[in-house]
């Protein structure tokens, strides 16, 4: 039992590992930067790497620097992350069925849950023979590592090497586009992909750039629900 169990932990790594490739791009640049920034700011490498493994937040991250270096405001902390982090509620809850029967893994899974993690996991068609929990578990793992890991170097890096991070948040923006090109490939029918580019760009002309994302997730929710049935007997759905 053991050993079928380390075999079916290293081919779900093995199977889950490229998935990963464009993350581990996006979030080793955008991680040293986040350490270098944080270390300019007065801290030391241990934050950044601890604040990945326990915040794990992205942007959230970033905004903490600036408010744990304001004055005491807890009720104004609170209310800035669930903001900032209100649309992995809907991430949440388009997840429910694909986490569904992971068992001591769904825990993890609903912690690690971030932007990238959750463009993967959505996309990602798991290999046939590998368990669905390891896989989903085993992209979420190596997403928050290679998040520790460009934060901690970023950390350590920035108290020696002058660094200008502009334009490094350009990265994640390419890396979705990435994603999203290899989801329209794999679609037979490319519903699920119209829906999100025009909600979005009907939520961006109408909210602005500063509020259209929550919008854009409520629209996009509403009409996969709606449109459930149709889309998976056109195969829009993996």
């Amino acid at each position: 039992m053991n050993k079928k169990s380390k075999n079916g932990g290293y081919a779900a790594l093995k199977a889950a590992f490229p998935h990963t490739v464009p993350v581990m791009a996006g979030y080793l640049f955008l991680g040293i930067s986040y350490g270098i920034y944080a270390n300019v700011s007065g801290f030391n490498f241990l934050y950044p790497m601890m604040m990945g493994i326990i915040v794990y937040g992205g942007s959230l991250e970033f905004v903490a620097v600036s408010m744990l270096l304001g004055s005491f405001a807890p009720l104004q902390t609170f209310l800035v992350a669930l903001l900032i982090q209100a649309r992995h509620l809907f991430y949440g809850i388009a997840m429910l069925e694909k986490y569904r029967g992971t068992g001591w893994k769904k825990l993890y899974l609903i912690y690690t849950l971030s932007d990238e993690t959750f463009s993967v996991n959505c996309s990602a068609k798991v290999p046939e023979g590998v368990d669905k929990g390891l896989f989903y578990f085993f992209i979420s793992l190596l997403d928050q590592m290679y998040w520790v890991f460009g934060a901690a170097l970023g950390g350590i890096l920035g108290s020696f090497i002058p660094f200008n991070t502009e334009g490094l948040d350009f990265v994640m923006t390419a890396m979705f586009v990435v994603i999203f090109l290899e989801q329209w490939l794999k679609e037979k029918k490319h519903y699920t992909a119209l829906i999100g580019v025009f909600a979005s760009a009907g939520c961006l002309l109408v909210f602005g750039a500063d509020s259209f994302l929550i919008p854009t997730m409520v629209c996009i929710l509403c009409f996969l629900t709606v449109f459930r049935k149709p889309i998976e007997k056109a195969g829009g759905f993996e």
